[in-house]
Parts: structure tokens; sequence; C-alpha cells
């Protein structure tokens, strides 16, 4: 991206002001499979602020700034759930977890069920299981 687009730009990854604050007042926690960063702030929140005490945290997306990019453990991380970086709080993984997979909604590989109209309008007829309600029959 182009440095005009870092500086007037924040869907597409971290402004030019962003980079620099996460340099100046941030401290890099960690970093996560998709290669998102999260920092916290060195100083809380001053006194007379609404979250005084509490530490200011945030990530910076590697791509398109996407909430859903963020896994659940760092989600916990960012919200103050635990102090510790996810890695030291998680149990094992299990069997059945699989990776994350994007959020495709506005992509050309969003799902389309029969009958959408980016799959030419038509779907099956009805197979008779369904009755339609009428205000005669009470």
């Amino acid at each position: 991206m182009s440095i005009l687009g870092k500086i007037f730009t924040w869907w597409n990854g971290a402004t030019f002001g962003t980079m620099l604050d996460s340099a100046r007042h941030g401290v890099r926690v960690g970093e996560d499979a998709q290669g998102n960063v999260y920092f916290r702030a060195k100083q809380p929140y001053p006194k007379g602020h609404p979250f005084a005490g509490r530490e200011r945290r945030w990530v910076i997306y590697n791509g398109a700034n996407d909430a859903s990019r963020v896994p659940a453990e760092w989600h916990g991380w960012l919200h103050g759930n635990f102090d510790g970086v996810p890695e030291s709080n998680l149990p094992p993984p299990r069997v059945w977890e699989v990776d994350f997979t994007p959020n495709a909604t506005g992509t050309s590989a969003a799902y389309r069920p029969q009958g959408a109209l980016e799959r030419g309008g038509h779907r099956a007829a009805a197979t008779g299981d369904y009755e339609a309600w009428s205000p005669d029959q009470g």
C-alpha cells in the first residue's frame, strides 16, 4: 500500500498514525497464527478518564481490518478477561477443533443457497410437507 494509503485509509490495515502510536506508546505482547499483532499501552489510562487504572489494549491486523479475524483467545485478552498472553491461559487444543476460516460474506466465496438470485433465482418446488395457514381454519 502506498504511503498516502497508509495515511488516509483505515480499512486495509493500520494507518501510519496507528503504527507510529503503537511504536511510541505501546508494548508488543504477541502475535496470532494469522499474523495479527497485539499491543498494550506502556501507561494505564490516567485519573479522570472513564477507564482510569485499566490497561489499553489493541490489535494491528495483518491485512484487512476485520474483527472476525481475531481468534477467541485473543478476543478475551483484548477485553481484559485475563492478564497473561492467551498461550499461557489456554487448555490444549481438542481433536475436534478446526482452524479459522475467514468470513466470506460479501465476497464471491460467500454461501449462496439454491434459489438465491446469484444462482439464477430458481429453487426446487415444495415437496408437500408444508401446509399454509389459513385464517378460516382457525
